[in-house]
């Protein structure tokens, strides 16, 4: 009898493969199929045994060798392939098979290609993966939303192959339609926000109190074992240790200071805007890679305006308040970003639970922190929870730091030090702690030239003013 496979994966890039692997060490017979025949017979070579791991670049033969319900994950770029992809495995798989998307597609994608195949009795999956290579051969998470009872065929797969947080799985089943694309591409959010965080302190650790590399390490080593412990702080302490093979240097001095983007973080500054959901961490963060592009415009306009110079801080003093103010900006970042996943779900019938999210985010994914567990804790004790400001925990938290943040905002104004991230929280926080803001100035502008009504604060009802 022909041997069928548990497992399909197509596309054996680096991701592709790590994760196929993954999946056979955890007792799950797999097969990868791919265009590349370099890449078929590395990851044969690799696996070591057929019966366990195969590969090959014929549809054909890949969808064949799969069990029923075929359980099919795409690993390949975002847009236009995945149609493609799908479409050349369609005349090949039957009704009640699965398709799970692990790539960053845009949700708007997912939930047009799950209509597609609903329609053709196939089921569609997008699935947010996150960590990395690393992550995908050791333990990702996990971000699947689809059809529920579907979900079941590949919920053993995902479970065993999953980070594990304290025994527990790091995937869960979000919810319908693109669910598990949208909770990916706010992650990643949430993400372009911390990242834009760390590099600023950096850079004011540097310039504010004259911190070398090796300070610099030890620094965010010592942050790694408190209450900043995420795999974003650890990797920056590795990073400032690493000595570059070309130079007498450090490596992360010889890196070119323009950032690039693959959209997800785009993505999510836009559709909040489209929901009415204040991002500015992640709005900015966004920004600064975009700035960060202009480097030839920024070297001319470095020679042509007259900068502070920096009055240096103590050292000791600088480290204290730049970990609370660190700290602080992290929990603003979390917070805007499980805010737009609330409104989100709302608006788009994902019935999410934050308190899920925030527990299959606590390992194997990049933005897994300490703080998730406490984040967790939050949403599970009130689901309902508006925003994370609102927690009498994080009230606490954000109450002892927010002093350091103020200063450090300050002093980088003062000193030329650009810290839009920290100072965009710091304003977020402020604005939404503000039982009353000057909004009512630009009501009344917009009622004058444009008779766009406004409301009062002491009688009910719609008014207009003539002005002049």
């Amino acid at each position: 009898m022909k041997q069928t496979y548990d497992f399909g994966l197509v596309g054996l890039g680096v991701m592709g493969r790590n994760f196929i692997l993954n999946v056979a060490d955890h007792g799950f017979t797999a097969y990868g199929n791919d265009l590349d025949k370099e890449k078929v017979a590395a990851l044969i070579a690799e696996g070591g045994n057929t019966e366990s791991i195969n590969a090959s670049t014929e549809v054909t033969v890949f969808t064949a060798a799969l069990s029923r319900p075929r359980k099919i994950m795409l690993l390949v770029p975002a847009g236009k392939v995945v149609d493609v992809v799908i479409e050349s495995l369609l005349p090949h798989l039957d009704q009640g098979d699965l398709i799970i998307d692990g790539g960053n597609s845009f949700y708007t994608d997912t939930d047009r290609r799950e209509r597609y195949l609903k329609d053709k009795g196939i089921h569609f999956f997008g699935a947010g993966v996150s960590g990395g290579a690393k992550g995908a051969r050791l333990g990702p998470s996990i971000m699947p939303g689809g059809d529920r009872e579907a979900y079941q065929h590949v919920r053993p797969i995902f479970e065993a192959v999953a980070a594990k947080f304290e025994g527990a799985p790091c995937v869960a089943y979000l919810g319908p339609k693109s669910a598990g694309n949208y909770v990916k591409m706010v992650h990643n959010g949430i993400e372009y926000g911390l990242m834009q965080l760390t590099s600023e302190i950096y850079d004011l650790l540097q310039k504010g109190g004259n911190f070398s590399n090796g300070a610099l390490q030890q620094t965010y080593a010592r942050w790694n074992q408190g209450r900043l412990q995420s795999f974003l702080v650890e990797i920056t302490a590795a990073i400032f240790a690493r000595k570059d093979a070309l130079s007498d240097g450090h490596l992360v001095d010889a890196i070119l200071d323009k950032a690039k983007q693959k959209g997800t973080g785009k993505w999510t500054s836009q559709n909040a805007m489209d929901l009415g959901i204040p991002v500015p961490s992640i709005d900015i963060a966004v920004s600064m890679r975009q700035i960060s592009a202009l480097k030839d415009e920024r070297i001319q306009a470095d020679a042509a305006y007259d900068r502070p110079k920096v009055s240096p801080m103590e050292a000791t003093q600088l480290e204290k308040m730049a970990e609370e103010a660190l700290y602080f900006s992290f929990i603003i970042t979390y917070a805007q970003g499980l805010h737009q996943l609330a409104d989100a779900s709302k608006e788009y019938g994902y019935e999410l639970d934050l308190a899920t999210i925030a527990k299959i985010w606590r390992a194997g994914c990049i933005i897994r922190a300490g703080l998730l567990a406490d984040i967790a804790e939050a949403f599970s004790e009130k689901p309902t929870l508006e925003n994370l400001l609102l927690s009498p925990t994080f009230m606490e938290k954000v109450q002892g730091t927010v002093t350091s943040a103020r200063e450090l905002v300050a002093y980088g104004a003062l000193n030329g030090i650009p810290l839009p991230g920290l100072s965009n929280s710091l304003t977020y926080f402020d604005a939404y702690t503000s039982a009353r803001l000057p909004l009512n100035l630009i009501q009344a502008q917009r009622d004058f030239f444009g008779s766009h009504t406004y409301e009062r604060l002491d009688r009910e009802g719609i008014f207009h003013t003539e002005w002049e």
